[in-house]
């Protein structure tokens, strides 16, 4: 019988050298999302059902960084030609979406509910909040230190999904932890 279906998702968003350590309040430091992904899953099978992935062209650094180039590999020839503006964007997340319960690997729930409100648009989702599932992951055992999500899958010794730091491949390598581990005799945290 198939279960309610839930929404994994994650961001990448404008960095340079050294911003993480600095908590992006070096000057024109600001977190711009530029690609939102995410897999739809059956939360009891946890078996994908769709897809999701959209670049965005950021506002306040419309140039990407060779920082973020380096690592995300979104070149600036192709976030012109592909990516669109943060609004249209957001509405074809949540289109995608619906009401649908959203898990992480941290909050990009609120990096994306943030990037609304700098442009002056509402909260996309006031009365809702994602799971944040780093707090499972620790629960079951799994140790995080130096680990992002695009990584996960195959640091817990499942298939990897991809190289790390694309947001589509970051949730489906959050999803096959997830699946991995329930294999394993984990609790499933998307019920």
């Amino acid at each position: 019988m198939p279960g309610r279906e839930v929404v994994l998702l994650d961001t990448e968003f404008t960095a340079w050298s050294g911003s993480m350590e600095r908590g992006w309040k070096g000057p024109g430091e600001y977190k711009e999302i530029v690609q939102i992904g995410a897999v739809r899953l059956d939360g009891a099978s946890l078996r994908e059902l769709a897809a999701f992935e959209i670049l965005i062209r950021p506002l306040k650094n419309p140039r990407l960084s060779d920082y973020l180039i380096a690592l995300t590999r979104i070149d600036n020839d192709r976030l012109e030609r592909d990516g669109i503006d943060f609004p249209t964007a957001l509405a074809r997340f949540q289109q995608f979406a619906r009401d649908r319960p959203f898990y992480c690997f941290g909050r990009d729930d609120r990096l994306i509910a943030a990037n609304a409100a700098s442009l002056g648009l509402p909260d996309p989702w006031p009365d809702r909040q994602a799971t944040d599932l780093k707090d499972w992951l620790l629960r079951v055992g799994v140790k995080l230190a130096g680990i992002h999500s695009g990584e996960l899958a195959a640091h817990v010794g499942a298939k990897s999904q991809g190289l790390a730091h694309d947001a589509l491949v970051d949730a489906r390598s959050l999803a096959e932890a997830v699946r991995f581990l329930v294999a394993k005799g984990a609790p499933n945290p998307l019920l």
